[in-house]
């Protein structure tokens, strides 16, 4: 069985817990930023043909898809703090290697290593989970969340700066070196959580999971160089389904899955894993499309420098670091429900609006903040629908999962966006460039995502706002036993005898299935009543009553 802890946190908590957690997810974004400003140079850098060169980045994405989940399930079996460590200490091994070299093989290996550190999101947010009081926790989960954008945005400028200015390898060794500060930070203000769930790692799990992402993610990022139709293309997304489909049936069998797929098929879990996806699309869209538009010479783009390019991005992470506090307040008065469709709809306005303001620098900055301030508060209302549908000794593995899905949409977002700008590109001097016309095409596909999402999170379930806090759930291992265990105390009837042993007739009250204490000593000295009815809570179906409030509490609250 699952092992659960009540939603109480354990008050070990400091106040520079949350700074230091969001700074280890900044450092994170930061790594998978360090390379946007160099992309183009790979090639000649790396002294590989543009195929091969695209290697460095695919690995990335794919060990970090791999990590997520798998990291989050470590994190709730052994500490998360003690995998989050880990997780930042395989980055920085990672950064060290790409900063010693310009060899392909290694500089793969090295981004491949980088990637583990994907774990670092999901790991923190069960941290916070763990350990915050509830009025803390909004914000925080929300500012976490959120790190992936803030790192990315922030990190645009100082590495265009550097790469332009400096050897592009100082881009490692900053990574390296904010890893290692991350790292004593973390060991120094952050306790471990003393929430754990019990049984062993499910290794045959994670290996089949593992197979089909990268069976899966592999000809999605590779398939504008492979061709959609080729051979390997589909050869690889058809062994990716019956991998997946193979390894669902065997975690439906193991009592201790990497990834409950019971508690991740509820309605509440399924809808904002499926949002999760469209929001991770509406993400990577504008950190594709606005530095391409804002370097493009004029005629094709705004013919900014690299550095004024990623200045004008810039804003895309700094108000989604702004909207946390913002998050809180709007979820703790509407729920994360409403705050997830306010930001869709925020982040539609943005790209609609967008579509019309390409034409200037100062346009794309009004875009970035708009688009921030909705991406911002849509991230930050993933976690808080997850972690109240999930068993406490779950979140881990399920904000591994929810991760797992934004990845997949940024990278189903890189492989459709690079097609379109692709197909609709001029060539010029032998080069393709992209043209207002895909950019704008970009846009469209982008609020058609939102769209869907926002569809999705129409259906999730309404809930009041007192509800939001973190609550106890049960597993799905749990829902079964507290069925089982109902459906024997419904055939469970019986009169209560008397102090002379003859039981009770029937119609005095209490007396059919209502337990009595006889002789139990009473609070005032003097011997108790016999036969005096004792206040209990009857189970019924679906839930048990609350002898406080008359009122009925869900099957899933109780344990």
């Amino acid at each position: 069985m699952t092992q659960t802890t009540t939603d109480r946190p354990s008050g070990r908590a400091g106040g520079a817990v949350v700074p230091v957690l969001a700074f280890a997810g900044i450092v994170v974004a930061v790594m998978q930023t360090l390379l946007v400003p160099v992309i183009k140079d790979l090639p000649r850098l790396l002294d590989a043909s543009p195929a091969d060169a695209t290697w460095v980045l695919t690995s990335t994405l794919l060990s970090g898809a791999v990590a997520t989940p798998i990291m989050g399930r470590l994190g709730d079996l052994y500490g998360k703090r003690r995998m989050l460590v880990a997780s930042l200490a395989v980055m920085v091994i990672g950064a060290l290697i790409s900063a010693s070299t310009s060899d392909l093989i290694l500089m793969i290996t090295g981004r491949t290593l980088q990637g583990v550190a994907m774990g670092a999101i999901p790991l923190g947010i069960g941290l916070m989970r763990d350990m915050l009081p509830r009025e803390r926790l909004g914000s925080a989960m929300a500012l976490m969340s959120s790190s992936i954008g803030v790192g990315g945005g922030l990190a645009l400028p100082a590495a265009a700066l550097v790469a332009q200015h400096s050897d592009w390898h100082a881009l490692y060794l900053g990574a390296a070196g904010l890893g290692v500060l991350a790292i004593v930070l973390t060991l120094t203000v952050v306790p471990e959580s003393p929430v754990r769930a019990e049984g062993t790692f499910d290794l045959p799990g994670a290996l089949g999971l593992s197979a089909g992402l990268v069976l899966f993610l592999l000809p999605v990022s590779k398939g504008s160089d492979w061709g959609w139709t080729s051979g390997t293309t589909l050869g690889l997304l058809g062994a990716a389904v019956v991998v997946l489909l193979l390894w669902g049936v065997m975690e439906l069998r193991v009592p201790a899955p990497l990834v409950d797929l019971r508690t991740s098929a509820r309605r509440e879990v399924l809808l904002t894993n499926l949002a999760s996806i469209m929001v991770g699309v509406s993400f990577f869209v504008v950190s594709l499309v606005l530095p391409q538009l804002l370097q493009l010479p004029a005629g094709y783009g705004l013919g900014q420098s690299m550095v004024v390019a990623g200045l004008c991005v810039a804003p895309l992470g700094v108000t989604m670091m702004f909207t946390a506090p913002v998050y809180a307040r709007l979820s703790a008065r509407y729920g994360p429900k409403t705050t997830l469709i306010l930001g869709l709809l925020i982040i539609a306005a943005g790209y609609g609006g967008g579509l019309g303001l390409m034409n200037a620098a100062w346009q794309t900055v009004l875009t970035s903040v708009i688009l921030g301030a909705g991406i911002g508060l849509a991230y930050s209302s993933l976690p808080a629908l997850i972690i109240n549908a999930v068993p406490a000794s779950e979140t881990g593995a399920a904000n591994g999962l929810n991760t797992l899905m934004r990845s997949i949409g940024t990278s189903v977002s890189s492989a459709v966006i690079g097609m379109v700008l692709a197909n609709t590109a001029d060539t010029v001097g032998g080069v393709e460039i992209p043209t207002l016309h895909g950019f704008r095409l970009s846009f469209l596909i982008a609020t058609a995502a939102v769209t869907v999402g926002l569809l999705l999170a129409l259906f999730l379930p309404g809930t009041r706002p007192s509800e939001q806090l973190p609550r106890l759930r049960a597993s799905s291992e749990e829902d079964a036993n507290l069925e089982r265990a109902e459906a024997a105390l419904r055939g469970t009837r019986g009169r209560v005898p008397n102090p002379a042993g003859v039981p009770n007739p029937a119609g005095v009250p209490g007396t059919t299935g209502a337990p009595r204490v006889t002789g139990a000593p009473s609070t005032t000295g003097a011997p108790a009543t016999a036969g005096v009815p004792v206040a209990c809570a009857r189970v019924t179906p679906g839930g048990r009553n609350d002898p406080r409030t008359g009122g009925s509490v869900p099957a899933e609250d109780t344990l």
